[in-house]
Order: C-alpha cells, then sequence, then structure tokens
C-alpha cells in the first residue's frame, strides 16, 4: 500500500451510530469538504435505492450546529429527491481542522477524492506538507489548481517537489523557472517544475540560481522544453513515457544547460 502524503491525528471523542437526522438541519463548511459536484449528486438521486445509501458522517460542533463531514453528494441527493431525513454516524466535539482531517480519514484509501480536494481540506486540516506548500505559493503570489499566469495546474507535481525533495527547493524552483520565463502557464508545468526541482535537488548547493535561470533561456522557451522531454521520453519506448520518464528527461536538460561552455572540471554529472 502506497504510504499517504498527509498525517492522520484525531482526539478520542464520542461517537454515535446509525442516527436519523433532519436533512434541513446540516451544514457544509467549504474548508473542510470538497467542492460539491451537482451532475454527480443527480446521478446518484437518479439511480437511488434509500435502503442501501448507508451511513453519512457527521460533526456536531460545541454550538450544536451540525456539518457533513462525509456524504455530502448523497445528502445532496436525498434533498433532490424531497428526502427528509437520513442515517449518520455522529462525532462530537471537533473543530473545523479535525473535521478536515476525520475527512481525510474517512477517504484516505477513496479514488474519488482529487488532490486538489485532498490538498486543501488538508490545509484546513494544519497538515504540515500542505501549510508549506501553501507558505511557498503564497512567496510567490501563486495559486493551486488551475493552469494561469498566476496559478499552478499541476497539484500533484508541486506536492511531490516539497514531499520529496523539500519546501525550500520548491521555492527555489518557482524562483529559477519565473526568473527563466516569466509568469506564463507554460512555466508552472508539471514536467518543468519536476525536471528543475530534481536537478536542484541533487546539485542545488553547487549552482547559482540565477544563472541557471539565464542559461535554460538560452536554450529555449518552457513550451519547446516541455516538447523537447516529451519527445525524448516517448523516443524511449511506450513504457518510458510516463511523467516520471519526462520529468527525468527534463532533469538531463537542465544538466545540459548548466553545462554548456563550463570546462569538464566545473561540469556536473548527471
Amino acid at each position: 500500500m502506497a504510504k499517504s502524503r498527509f498525517q492522520y491525528v484525531l482526539p478520542e471523542h464520542r461517537v454515535d451510530y446509525g442516527v436519523e437526522v433532519e436533512i434541513d438541519s446540516l451544514k457544509i463548511d467549504d474548508d473542510a469538504q470538497r467542492g460539491l459536484n451537482s451532475k454527480r449528486a443527480k446521478n446518484i438521486a437518479d439511480g437511488m435505492i434509500v435502503d442501501a445509501l448507508g451511513s453519512i458522517v457527521v460533526s456536531e460542533r460545541e454550538d450544536g450546529n451540525r456539518y457533513v463531514v462525509d456524504g455530502m453528494h448523497r445528502t445532496e441527493a436525498c434533498k433532490l429527491k424531497g428526502l427528509r431525513t437520513i442515517k449518520a454516524e455522529i462525532h462530537y466535539g471537533l473543530n473545523q481542522q479535525q473535521e478536515a482531517t476525520l475527512f481525510l480519514i474517512k477517504n484516505r484509501e477513496s479514488a474519488k477524492v482529487s488532490t486538489l480536494d485532498e490538498y486543501k481540506v488538508g490545509l484546513t486540516a494544519g497538515d504540515t506538507l500542505c501549510v508549506n506548500v501553501d507558505r511557498v505559493l503564497k512567496h510567490h503570489s501563486l495559486g493551486l489548481g488551475s493552469s494561469s499566469t498566476n496559478s499552478v495546474g499541476a497539484v500533484s507535481a508541486v506536492l511531490r517537489i516539497a514531499r520529496q525533495h523539500s519546501p525550500e527547493i520548491l521555492d527555489r524552483t518557482l524562483t529559477v523557472v519565473e526568473a527563466a520565463w516569466g509568469r506564463d502557464k507554460e512555466s508552472w508545468d508539471g514536467v518543468i517544475l519536476g525536471g528543475v526541482a530534481m536537478f536542484l535537488g541533487r546539485h542545488g548547493s553547487d549552482v547559482d540560481d540565477d544563472e541557471l535561470a539565464k542559461k535554460m533561456l538560452k536554450r529555449g522557451l518552457a513550451a519547446r522544453w516541455r516538447s523537447e522531454a516529451l519527445t525524448r521520453a516517448s523516443n524511449g519506448g511506450y513504457n518510458n513515457s510516463g511523467t516520471g520518464s519526462r520529468e527525468s528527461q527534463c532533469y538531463q536538460m537542465v544538466i545540459e544547460a548548466w553545462n554548456k561552455g563550463r570546462t569538464a572540471a566545473n561540469r556536473i554529472g548527471s
């Protein structure tokens, strides 16, 4: 089983199972939940078998308000079908951060939670990885989740860089890439970020970031880098065309750019 990206710790607390709750009394905390997919809720409603719904997970806070932790789409589907109640597993005394952690626990083996949703909820839960990534992104005035001038769409790549290397390497990677090509969605491509981060993670103590950025720009624009990395990986055969292979090819390209014009004694090996 793959190791989870996030930490899951909850305090001891009271839990009641199989409680029938009024659907209209339930609230949603967007910071501790994924976004609602209305189409998915409608599909659940259209094929609903009430006896097979199971129990949703609810948190009853100290003020008495009840928030859906897991089962938001089933709850919305019940509303669409005109149902008034639903069975719930109720957790008592949790705060917002702990509710977010409970959401991650309930969905840790679920493929239905996107990496971006898991990141956002992990941030609310105070997960160290998510908090560090958020800090770095804010330092660069960048968002996460969509590809644009001021947002990185390569969510998995950003999290992987911070986890496998460090938040500091993520910070340097974003700095080098922006210095080379400016703020552009092509600059924030996951293959490029992964390749540059691999280079800095292995050889960062031996390079100057400003010089590296200039050498990368001399080799070509970001779109050309990505295209060449994909071509190189594809030429290695079908089994070598995945993300890891493309990032490795980009890493080799960074080495080539850095070594260009250097004496043999000052070059970096692979």
